[in-house]
């Protein structure tokens, strides 16, 4: 007598390795995703928000011709770039091919032919012109649902450096003494040629990169090393730690305090609360949140210094509350960089990078919503 498991693996004949396949499939692409997937609930939210976007995208193409990528569709997609960490736009035209989840989520059928990565991009850079990145951010933050998860009277500023895509050799003089390795001037040629900075003093003010001329070389703090780079800035708000703005700047010493009383001018009502890390300690910037109406909570940095803010401001409860909930504003920082793939940008030029800095804030957003939604 044999007794059979629970699994059914008694007695029974080895089956076959043999590929099967059908010439049609009954099952919709619906329900080939699970009902409880989180991008479900992040399409909702996407449709809707593009949904508000036709006039725009209507501006940016021509009545008659030969039809091009949807923009909606454009959008979906880099979406999943940033949900999923695709390293460039050719894995993801390879993705959306067999990807059935990808292709559901940007509305292709099984059968849709998938774009070719060159045409991809070129789509996409027609979106820049009607600055459609910065558009759809504001649009998911103004739906209803959303809208009521924001605060209006509590923020926090922070800024980070973004790594251009571009080497330390491009880093040539302005006036051309000095041509970029690579074009044969050590007599090696070669593309990847070997070059020798030592005793080079190397300043933006006499040079730039043939690579990124946006780019700067800038260092964050004493003892960090210096790189090419952008800088971003996010400003969110305190209650749930959705990012309300988002830019990229040339990376210099004042830049961080200076778009950050920009974002403070265009988002923060009078009464409102400002909080930041040491950086922001200053007389310049501190004048400028009470010039504006608002009340800098910044951390104090009184490293062989007086802080611009006394006790007048940190005697109250909320000073603390606002140097407690600042640190949340790493959490997106942290993500854009990780997930979204813009610790080190894939692009070259500051209004290509802040597009998709923008587009990465939006994708967090859509991260988040859902999870505080339910």
């Amino acid at each position: 007598m044999h007794v059979c498991d629970s699994f059914g693996l008694g007695d029974a004949m080895r089956g076959e390795d043999q590929r099967s396949e059908g010439f049609f499939s009954y099952v919709p692409l619906e329900r080939r995703i699970p009902a409880n997937h989180p991008l479900r609930a992040i399409r909702l939210l996407t449709d809707e928000a593009l949904a508000g976007l036709s006039r725009d995208f209507n501006k940016l193409y021509a009545r008659d011709g030969r039809p091009s990528i949807a923009p909606e569709r454009l959008l979906r997609a880099l979406l999943l770039q940033a949900f999923y960490t695709v390293r460039s736009e050719r894995q993801l035209m390879e993705q959306l091919d067999y990807n059935l989840l990808f292709r559901w989520f940007v509305g292709l059928s099984a059968d849709d032919p998938v774009w070719d990565a060159t045409v991809f991009c070129k789509n996409r850079d027609r979106l820049l012109k009607g600055d459609i990145a910065a558009k759809f951010f504001t649009k998911v933050l103004n739906l209803a649902q959303v809208r009521q998860l924001l605060s209006s009277e509590h923020f926090s500023v922070d800024g980070t450096l973004i790594e251009a895509w571009a080497s330390m050799k491009s880093f040539v003089p302005k006036d051309g003494s000095d041509p970029p390795a690579g074009n044969g001037q050590d007599g090696s040629g070669g593309r990847n040629a070997e070059r020798d900075f030592h005793g080079e003093k190397r300043k933006n003010d006499t040079h730039s990169s043939t690579t990124d001329p946006d780019a700067r070389l800038f260092r964050k703090g004493a003892g960090k090393e210096a790189k090419l780079c952008h800088m971003g800035h996010l400003m969110t708000e305190n209650r749930n730690g959705l990012i309300v703005d988002a830019r990229v700047t040339e990376a210099n010493g004042t830049a961080e305090r200076d778009t950050a009383l920009d974002m403070i001018k265009d988002n923060a009502k009078a009464g409102s609360t400002v909080g930041g890390d040491k950086n922001y300690d200053t007389a310049d910037f501190v004048a400028g949140c009470r010039k504006r109406g608002c009340t800098p909570h910044v951390s104090q940095n009184n490293t062989n210094r007086r802080s611009a803010i006394d006790a007048r401001t940190t005697r109250h409860s909320g000073y603390r509350i606002s140097t407690v909930k600042r640190k949340r504003i790493e959490e997106p920082f942290g993500w854009i960089k990780t997930v979204g793939g813009l610790r080190k940008t894939r692009h070259c030029g500051r209004a290509l990078v802040e597009w998709f800095f923008v587009l990465t804030a939006t994708a967090y957003n859509l991260i988040r919503i859902p999870k505080i939604l339910a």
